[in-house]
């Protein structure tokens, strides 16, 4: 009876936690695929104009499913944004990690972190753009939850501007918030550029260019490739020796005088 017991107690303890873990599994995979699904159409056809049904109806779900999910459209395009932008942070401050942990400087992880800015946009573009096309609307009642998770994307990227500075990496003199935001801004825009009007470039080019970028306008290391240095001026036309005037003889200064 014992054995029996703890043979129930014990095939159900082993039981519950894969239970419970594909449970929690599965309703990851449904919001992933409502993620995807509200993302997508959002950037089709806008915010306002895309219905909770739509979303539904490409996530394979019944209508049902978005609510048990989320309270509401606006809720879910909340998480959304979250859920990005986090994923975001979470990939940069490992770009970052990896190359300090590998001796590289701050500088190189600033390099890192535009590479896996770079990859994360290419792998998402649609959200991308909306978070883009969110920043310039102030009337949204997510806007609060946007400017936090914005605010930890932009950490991330402070945190080793100022480590950079701290070893004499970077002046001192550098502005660590506006310059964090403008790395972010150009990776952002590069990316949309790139995803929109070159998408034959791949990662690799518009990397290596940012990266040039980014040493020569802010490292301060990096040297004028050939092809866009300045000419060089002229050299001088080099002087002709003139013969020296030879002195004017006695004989003609005297005919000059009586003339």
């Amino acid at each position: 009876m014992t054995t029996t017991s703890t043979g129930r107690r014990g095939g159900a303890g082993d039981g519950a936690a894969p239970a419970a873990g594909s449970r929690a599994a599965r309703r990851e995979s449904t919001r992933r695929k409502l993620f995807e699904a509200a993302v997508t159409l959002i950037a089709e056809q806008g915010f306002s104009a895309t219905t909770v049904d739509e979303i539904a109806e490409r996530a394979g779900v019944a209508k049902g499913t978005v609510y048990y999910n989320f309270t509401s459209k606006n809720v879910l395009f909340e998480e959304l944004l979250r859920d990005g932008i986090e994923l975001l942070a979470a990939s940069l401050r490992r770009a970052a990690d990896e190359v300090t942990a590998r001796g590289g400087t701050h500088i190189d992880a600033v390099d890192a972190m535009i590479r896996a800015g770079l990859e994360f946009i290419a792998g998402a573009p649609a959200l991308t753009q909306l978070y883009v096309a969110e920043l310039w609307r102030t009337n949204r009642s997510w806007r609060a939850t946007l400017r936090s998770v914005r605010g930890r994307a932009m950490a991330v990227v402070e945190s080793v501007l100022r480590e950079a500075v701290d070893a004499g990496e970077l002046s001192e003199e550098i502005d660590v918030p506006l310059t964090s935001s403008a790395l972010i801004g150009m990776v952002l825009v590069a990316a949309l550029d790139w995803q929109s009007f070159q998408p034959h470039r791949t990662v690799d080019d518009v990397h290596a260019s940012l990266s040039r970028l980014l040493q020569g306008r802010i490292g301060g290391t990096a040297t004028v490739p050939p092809s866009v240095a300045p000419p060089a001026p002229p050299a001088p036309a080099p002087r002709v020796s003139r013969p020296a005037r030879r002195p004017r003889s006695p004989r003609a200064t005297g005919h000059a005088a009586s003339a």
